[in-house]
């Protein structure tokens, strides 16, 4: 048995890559795919140098510390370089409605992106029934509310 996996030390190479690959899924930190990268560079050393153990080894290395060092910066960078996840009511900021009936600094309704919402004035004034608004923040399941043709601050 020690002699075939001597033999085949390319596949327990792959094996390793593999599940270090697999595990990746769990962490999802990017270090175990980039040690993954090394385990599959000592496949190869493996496959052309079957004896050689310790150039496995040293590539296996060389190839993991270059890629946590170079590659998995850029790709943790890029990853987050996105503005992330936005919950509906993130989605709600600066949109567009139209106050359903009168609008005042306690209670309110107005119709924004087709859905009817609790609603408040933003700066304590009376808002018509009928006016066209702008959602300027969401309080809990209220969405805070200004005219969109006044001004802000008069």
């Amino acid at each position: 048995m020690l002699e075939w996996i001597q033999e085949n030390l390319w596949l327990v190479w792959l094996v390793l890559a593999g599940g270090l690959a697999v595990s990746e899924m769990l962490t999802l930190d990017m270090t175990l795919l980039m040690l993954a990268g090394g385990a599959l560079a000592g496949a190869g050393v493996a496959l052309f140098l079957p004896g050689l153990l310790w150039a496995q080894v040293l590539v296996a290395v060389v190839v993991a510390v270059a890629l946590l060092g170079f590659l998995r910066p850029e790709i943790l960078r890029r990853l987050h370089k996105g503005e992330g996840y936005r919950s509906t009511f993130d989605q709600l900021l600066g949109a567009s409605g139209r106050a359903v009936g009168e609008i005042t600094a306690t209670t309110g309704e107005a119709t924004i992106n087709g859905e009817t919402w609790t609603a408040r004035s933003w700066d304590g004034e009376t808002i018509a029934a009928g006016v066209p608004v702008d959602v300027m923040e969401v309080d809990g399941l209220t969405v805070v509310v200004h005219p969109r043709n006044k001004p802000l601050g008069s």
